[in-house]
């Protein structure tokens, strides 16, 4: 659990980032091997692209950093809970592992797609999860 706790942290200075960029403050790290291989946060706003979530950039920028497209000996930590789109880009790339913080009872993919990811993904939830839904909360508290 100490080892997904740093790397939630660092998952956490992303979304940090995100918000401070005005966007929904989700953040994304990626490790393989150990290393910290890509970080991301939502940029939807900024790219003014619905499909430019924290999982998706994380993603991507992972593949590139590897040469690969699967990522079978990865982790993906991310702050809150995936949606279905993020959910199918997590399947398709194979992720090994799913680390989140916060569930996301409106938009998860627990919710709506909960055999969403490969059947070989590893799932861990809850990490850090008060910290991470704590961003979440207060950001929405200053937008309303």
């Amino acid at each position: 659990m100490a080892d997904d706790t740093f790397y939630m942290k660092q998952a956490l200075a992303e979304a940090e980032k995100a918000s401070a960029r005005g966007e929904v403050p989700v953040g994304a790290v990626v490790v393989c091997q150990g290393r910290i291989i890509a970080r991301a946060h939502n940029l939807t706003e900024t790219l003014n692209d619905v499909t430019a979530h924290a999982e998706m950039q994380a993603i991507t920028a992972a593949a590139n950093a590897l040469g690969a497209k699967y990522l079978n000996d990865c982790t993906l930590y991310v702050t809150v809970e995936p949606c279905v789109m993020c959910a199918g880009a997590i399947a398709w790339a194979q992720l090994g592992k799913l680390v989140f913080g916060a569930g996301d009872e409106k938009r998860g993919y627990m919710r709506y797609a909960p055999a969403a990811l490969h059947p070989k993904t590893e799932v861990v939830s809850g990490v850090l999860k008060d910290e991470c839904a704590g961003l979440m909360t207060a950001f929405f508290r200053k937008r309303r």
